[in-house]
């Protein structure tokens, strides 16, 4: 005990082991939700669904474990909502039909070793400067969109429909009601204040997917970890290792838009739950914030690396620190359970994995959207739609600190939340706001005060936008 103490330093911090045991318990009930969530996105990509869980596991686990010991603070760390978006739905999937699983994990692996080069640079906080401060919360917000967006189409509660693009889903079929009595439950949870509220939220889902028939019992409920997916840029594709086919436009931008959203998302946390944890000073600078964020970017390229897409700081670690957590055992211990849930695959795919109901008419919409099984079939995932939906939520509540009178800052902030989820692409989302933020400094005169990286990017954004018609030059 005294070992323990020295280490953690807890009696300097004011807590103790059972403090420390209690808040790990709990900032893992308040993302637990992760192990089912995560794999079920990725799978609709292609990335085999036990590995998938193995490696969202052991990835949050590792992390984790890292954060603890090396920084001693109260975070923990897993794939990344927002960041597992942006994998699925706009590096490998629609826009990017033709990209292999393994290749967009290169995407992310290579995006966790640029951001490490920066932190140990010092150049992080300078690129950090140079960004808007609302185009930051936009950038947030609108990612929280575009999560509630893919929960309501995964639920059911929305579906396609000829010239309105979406129309009110069918709630008589079954896996709608699963996602609604999800839902509701996480509203209830919430409302009584109950700890781990999504997580238990997707628990009473489970229960009424069983009771509908919507999911079954697993024939075993321990399993040996699947690695299919590790190693993933080493893995070949077409003949040649998966990291050597990022070197792309639309990929290097596709890096760019996550090494975007990686840096704003650890460094909103981190000091949001070190102002809460009482280790951050009056000019808001977060003690030992070097080695926080130099953990928080190895973790990024750990989940490429691993096939769990970007592993990053979580929000949730506020949760933790609400208990009492003050130090690195709380995320040591919430790692341990981790680590548990690696070898419970079975009940992970029963919750998160994806139901299968007919092509009817109602679904052909989707035909071209690489959610159609070879046998005609739609995949929805209801069981976690609602965890989706209230993430979605959470992530939008820094609009209030958004000054919409101000049409300067306001207008490509507005753009930046509404592309992200309305172009299916959260890298076009952020090339909107960038360039309108441009163009609209300078249609004031303000050309002094638009820092040069702007300039940079948003030509580079605007490249992306024409180069299918620049290639067509080309030919």
């Amino acid at each position: 005990m005294h070992a323990l103490d020295r280490f953690f330093r807890l009696s300097e911090r004011g807590t103790n082991l059972r403090t420390e045991v209690i808040a790990g318990v709990t900032t893992f009930m308040t993302m637990a939700y992760i192990i089912f969530v995560n794999p079920g996105i990725l799978s609709a990509a292609g990335v085999p669904f036990p590995a998938a869980a193995t490696a969202t596991a052991l990835g949050a686990a590792l992390m984790t474990l890292s954060m603890g010991l090396i920084t001693n603070r109260p975070f923990a760390l897993a794939s990344g909502m927002g960041l597992n978006a942006v994998v699925t739905y706009s590096v490998i999937g629609f826009q990017q039909a033709n990209v292999p699983w393994q290749v967009g994990m290169s995407v992310v692996f290579a995006e966790g070793v640029v951001i490490l080069i920066l932190v140990l640079t010092g150049l992080r906080e300078a690129v950090m400067n140079a960004i808007p401060l609302n185009l930051k919360r936009a950038i947030g917000m609108g990612i929280g969109l575009f999560i509630t967006t893919i929960g309501l189409n995964e639920g059911g509660f929305i579906r396609p429909a000829p010239i309105t693009l979406v129309s009110l889903g069918d709630f008589t079929q079954r896996h709608v009601w699963v996602a609604v009595i999800g839902l509701l439950a996480v509203f209830a949870f919430m409302a009584l204040r109950i700890k781990g509220d999504i997580l238990w939220g997707i628990l009473v889902a489970t229960g009424a997917a069983l009771l509908l028939g919507v999911t079954t019992l697993p024939d075993r409920v321990l399993s040996t970890p699947d690695f299919g997916s590790f190693a993933a840029p080493l893995q070949s594709v077409d003949g040649s290792l998966a990291i050597t086919r990022i070197f792309t436009p639309v990929l290097l931008m596709a890096l760019f838009a996550i090494m975007l959203t990686d840096f704003f998302d650890t460094m909103g946390t981190v000091v949001a739950v070190g102002e809460q944890a009482g280790f951050v000073d009056k000019n808001g600078r977060v003690s030992g914030v070097r080695s926080i964020l130099g953990v928080d970017s190895v973790a990024a390229a750990v989940g490429g690396f691993f096939g769990a897409s970007s592993i990053t700081t979580y929000i949730e670690s506020a949760a933790g620190v609400a208990e009492g957590g003050r130090t690195g055992l709380t995320s040591i211990v919430t790692a341990a359970l981790f680590g548990v849930g690696a070898f419970f695959t079975p009940v992970v795919a029963m919750i998160g994995g994806g139901y299968t109901i007919p092509n009817g008419t109602q679904y052909a919409l989707l035909a071209d959207s690489g959610f159609i099984v070879p046998d005609g079939a739609y995949f929805v995932y209801p069981i976690t739609a609602g965890a989706l939906i209230v993430v979605g939520f959470l992530m939008m509540r820094t609009a209030r600190e958004i000054p919409w009178t101000d049409f300067e800052e306001a207008f490509p902030a507005f753009l930046t939340l509404v592309g992200i989820p309305l172009t299916y692409n959260i890298s076009y989302g952020i090339g909107f706001g960038f360039i309108s933020h441009t163009l609209i400094k300078l249609f004031h005169g303000k050309a002094r005060g638009i820092h040069p990286f702007m300039y940079i990017v948003s030509l580079a954004f605007a490249v992306t936008f024409v180069l299918p018609w620049l290639e067509s030059l080309v030919r």
